[in-house]
């Protein structure tokens, strides 16, 4: 369930240093950098937070079990459907992204404002890190990964469809994949 609980803002922002992208090689701007829209936006916007996790312990070894990756940074295969920032609270559809994927076939999503728009297309595996996790399986570290991972689109304010109908649903099909682990990449 969710917390109604409100919190200061800028004081959640301050501690999780979630502030404007400047250029490559400078420091993350303060929160009163960010532009005016932006600012009040944040301050504005009502954090909530978990009362309960669906964490769940590890029951094998991580080089026994299945992996699969889910994103946040609108990754998605060419050909399929881009995601629709403009809709109203977020896009909180997803896609389907098979292992056997060509890493040089996906494409990010255009990134919100404060994000670095060219490290996607420099290497997707910096939001999307599937090379990275083939490396992991290979070597041994962890025992396989699923056939197919998931991806959702960035900046969904209004999560209340993710959390009641979207993310149940992929929570279902990584369970009928025996799933054992999963990765969650933040955008």
């Amino acid at each position: 369930m969710l917390d109604n609980e409100i919190y200061d803002n800028a004081t959640i922002l301050e501690r999780l240093n979630l502030f404007s992208y400047k250029k490559r090689g400078e420091p993350i701007a303060s929160f009163n950098e960010l532009i005016l829209p932006y600012n009040l936006f944040i301050r504005l916007y009502r954090f909530r937070r978990y009362k309960t996790s669906p964490h769940a312990p590890l029951r094998l070894p991580l080089n026994e079990c299945r992996v699969a990756l889910i994103g946040s940074a609108g990754v998605r295969l060419e050909g399929q459907p881009p995601f629709d920032s403009p809709t109203k609270g977020g896009d909180c559809s997803y896609r389907e992204i098979p292992n056997t994927l060509d890493t040089q076939s996906l494409a990010a999503a255009a990134q919100p404002y404060g994000y670095d728009k060219d490290a996607p297309e420099t290497d997707i595996n910096l939001v999307f890190p599937i090379d990275r996790f083939r490396e992991l399986e290979r070597n041994g570290t962890i025992g396989c990964l699923n056939y197919r991972h998931f991806s959702f689109c960035t900046s969904i304010v209004e999560p209340r469809p993710l959390i009641n109908e979207t993310a149940p649903e992929v929570a279902q099909l990584l369970k009928e994949d025996r799933v054992d682990v999963v990765f969650l990449i933040p955008n």
